[in-house]
């Protein structure tokens, strides 16, 4: 089964060929933006995939360029493409442009790897852990009720992904995420089995990081997702680091290499996914049993 499109990253592949080929035209952005009255500012929001070209842009480019033949018919392809709108969309005023960005990484990675420190990942949330996660929010700053619950349905919405063929999960969580009270006991003893549960599934690692095994990194929460190749085109692998509530920070080559290097020494560090199995229905059990009772 072929993942479905993103059009987040069709617009990210889009613009690094359109780089690219300005690049090899040795044309910069400025003499670009020139030659099609264009502002400067713009031919750098697309490059950067800040925002999207509509298909006849692409065309207009395409012929400056003098680009014909398949590769043509493919870059016109791709912005056909990034000119769809994913689900997220739907929910455009609850969300940030960053975290919709997200969310078109999320859908179309082949590979994620997310080291947690603070709170369970997303993907494997209850939705009852979830609510209490995104409710808090409004203590920072005001959130309506209603958007609240458009959240909360946005975070369900995205636990599709686990069930999409070709996708590897690799998870990390450190200990004190299982300690750490979100919400009542009920809450954390249905997050806790579900996350024993999800752990079984075939195309998901989970990891424990003990709180007492020696830490060489430190760090916030981050998000690594991975793109295959194709016969089309390639998207190099992007690290997207969490802050308070929905942003986001999308960094670069170098910066998702070294976060790849910590990742792998994080995983080093755990407990192998049948131990950390153990010890999640175990905590489960030793601190959260009451809420099993109710």
């Amino acid at each position: 089964m072929i993942a479905p499109s993103s059009p987040t990253v069709r617009r990210r592949r889009l613009a690094a060929e359109l780089r690219e080929i300005r690049e090899s035209k040795g044309k910069s952005g400025d003499a670009v933006a020139h030659a099609l009255k264009w502002s400067p500012s713009k031919i750098s929001r697309y490059e950067r995939a800040r925002t999207g070209l509509r298909p006849r842009e692409v065309e207009r480019l395409l012929d400056y360029y003098e680009i014909t033949g398949p590769r043509r018919a493919l870059l016109l392809g791709l912005a056909e493409d990034a000119a769809q709108k994913g689900w997220w969309e739907e929910f455009g005023d609850s969300l940030s442009e960053d975290y919709r960005q997200f969310i078109g990484l999320e859908h179309e990675a082949t590979s994620i790897a997310i080291w947690h420190v603070d709170v369970v990942a997303g993907l494997l949330q209850t939705e009852g852990y979830a609510r209490q996660i995104i409710s808090s929010y409004s203590r920072v700053e005001p959130v309506a009720p209603g958007m609240i619950g458009r959240m909360v349905r946005v975070r369900m919405q995205r636990q599709q992904v686990l069930d999409r063929d070709g996708l590897e999960l690799s998870v990390v969580l450190d200990e004190s995420v299982l300690k750490r009270r979100i919400g009542d006991e009920p809450v954390m003893y249905e997050q806790l089995q579900h996350l024993a549960r999800e752990a079984e599934r075939p195309n998901l690692t989970v990891q424990i990081l003990p709180l007492d095994t020696k830490h060489t990194v430190f760090g916030e929460s981050f998000v690594i997702f991975g793109f295959g190749e194709d016969t089309d085109a390639m998207l190099q692998d992007v690290v997207s680091t969490e802050h308070l509530r929905s942003g986001f920070t999308l960094e670069g080559e170098r910066e998702t290499y070294l976060h790849r290097i910590a990742f792998r020494m994080l995983a080093e560090a755990s407990l192998d996914p049948a131990a950390s199995r153990e010890l999640i229905l175990e905590t489960a059990e030793k601190h959260w049993a009451a809420g099993a009772r109710r």
